[in-house]
């Protein structure tokens, strides 16, 4: 079945869909602040009243945070039913005084592309990623009367500051929320012209540890060489997680992870991606990390290890010879696809105490434990969303990325669904930033591609 007349619907009200998505923006739901919290209960009801204008069976849901938003429309019988994730909550507009405009007051710039600019803090995260798909459905029963599909809603109030009611709000609500799939507009565009389903997300282990040797700083000329120095021990431990071959050296690391699929390997290849210049946009010109790899494959589908942060002894001004008596690290691991978190921490801790002197002491600190997800390459559902990505673009790309989003995991977790994750954003969006900003033709033709997308669902 067409979807012209929806589509050229769209275009004939793209305007009164912009206004909607600014009466969004102009609440400052911003979820970490709780001089804010009113606004993001604002924002909530906000959504839920757009929702119900839909027809859709929608409130927000009360929670010990921030209101969770749940709609639903019902599914034409035998089809499929998805459930949407978007989330209301924004950062902090900080620091205010590099912001050209009002954060909060969106306002469309020009842009030298020929493309405009809709400059505001949430612009691209989330919200306008947000009502790309809600505004396709406004399409959808505007035009037909009905969706090609059921589709459940759930927009959280608290993604930007830890979700920290999402896990208990999932385990009273999984059986409500039950979906044959996952969808997610939180992620990037390929290019400026290619939008992108993200199918591999690394998952995260984040460690900070204390190793503690003598019972106080000592002097380095009265017990140099003779008292074990914590800064030394520290860094000698921190060179044994890598490998002479730039992999990590932690027992059991590796077990679990796969090769990349040829057909995805295929894909990547075709996509222009410049090693060159990603290294040289950042000051550097030689690849780390492991040898034989491309710097793509090893961000997007590799598992890493890295030191975020290191400091013990005297570090203000001037010099003080000491020997330090305890030494700070924090340690994370992106892990991918077959790794489980807890046993990669507990093979990282056991790596740390194997090495540790017997007069010699070590605490841990958990930073968080998140699992990699990985889409099925073949899958019915992603095939159909590439396919009604390229009507749209004229092209699609499966892409994934060295980050790692949290909810997907979980939504797999409670709700047994694989996740979509198509985005529409740029990567100079600004966003976190002063000046955020999303593409008018990321909305405009988000909308469009998820109405597109509608449809061949009903039909995989």
């Amino acid at each position: 079945m067409s979807t012209e007349d929806i589509l050229a619907h769209v275009d004939a009200t793209i305007e009164t869909r912009l206004q909607r998505l600014f009466q969004l923006i102009r609440i400052p739901s911003i979820s970490t602040d709780p001089a804010h919290a009113e606004d993001c209960r604002r924002a909530a009801e906000w959504l839920a009243d757009d929702l119900q204008s839909l027809g859709a069976d929608a409130s927000p849901r009360a929670t010990e945070g921030h209101p969770m938003v749940v709609g639903h429309l019902p599914a034409p019988e035998g089809k499929p039913r998805v459930l949407f994730y978007g989330h209301y909550d924004v950062q902090p507009a900080d620091p205010l005084e590099l912001w050209e405009t009002d954060p909060f007051e969106p306002t469309l710039r020009p842009a030298p592309d020929g493309d405009t600019h809709i400059v505001a803090r949430g612009a691209s995260d989330d919200k306008g990623a947000l009502m790309t798909f809600v505004e396709a459905c406004r399409a959808w029963v505007e035009v037909r009367g009905a969706l090609p599909v059921g589709v459940s809603f759930l927009f959280e109030g608290e993604e930007e500051s830890g979700s920290r009611s999402l896990l208990p709000f999932l385990d009273e609500t999984a059986k409500e929320l039950t979906c044959d799939a996952v969808l997610v507009c939180d992620t990037d565009m390929w290019d400026a012209k290619t939008p992108a389903i993200t199918t591999m997300l690394r998952g995260l282990v984040g460690q900070e540890m204390t190793i503690t040797c003598a019972d106080r700083d000592l002097h380095s000329g009265m017990f140099g060489n003779a008292a074990r120095n914590a800064l030394t021990l520290m860094t000698e431990i921190l060179a044994s997680l890598r490998t002479p071959d730039g992999g990590v050296a932690i027992e059991g690391f590796y077990d679990g992870v796969e090769e990349l699929p040829e057909e995805v390997r295929r894909m990547w290849s075709r996509l222009p991606f410049d090693e060159e210049k990603f290294l040289a946009d950042v000051g550097l010109s030689i690849p780390a990390g492991e040898k034989g790899r491309s710097v793509r494959e090893q961000v997007w589908s590799r598992p890493s290890c890295e030191i975020n942060g290191l400091w013990g002894g005297y570090t203000e001004p001037g010099f003080k010879t000491v020997i330090p008596a305890k030494a700070h690290a924090k340690v994370s691991f992106r892990l991918v696809a077959g790794q489980d978190p807890q046993k990669i921490r507990d093979a990282f801790r056991a790596h740390v105490e194997a090495r540790m002197p017997a007069d010699c002491t070590v605490e841990f600190k958990d930073h968080g434990l998140s699992p990699a997800v990985s889409m099925p390459a073949d899958g019915p559902y992603l095939k159909a969303s590439l396919a009604a990505l390229a009507e749209e673009w004229g092209d699609a790309a499966i892409g994934g990325t060295g980050g790692s989003i949290p909810i997907v995991g979980a939504l797999k977790k409670y709700l047994g669904a694989d996740a979509l994750l198509v985005g529409f954003a740029r990567f100079d969006n600004r966003i976190h930033s002063p000046n955020e900003k999303y593409d008018l033709s990321s909305y405009h033709k988000g909308i469009r591609s998820w109405v597109r997308i509608l449809e061949r669902l009903a039909q995989a």
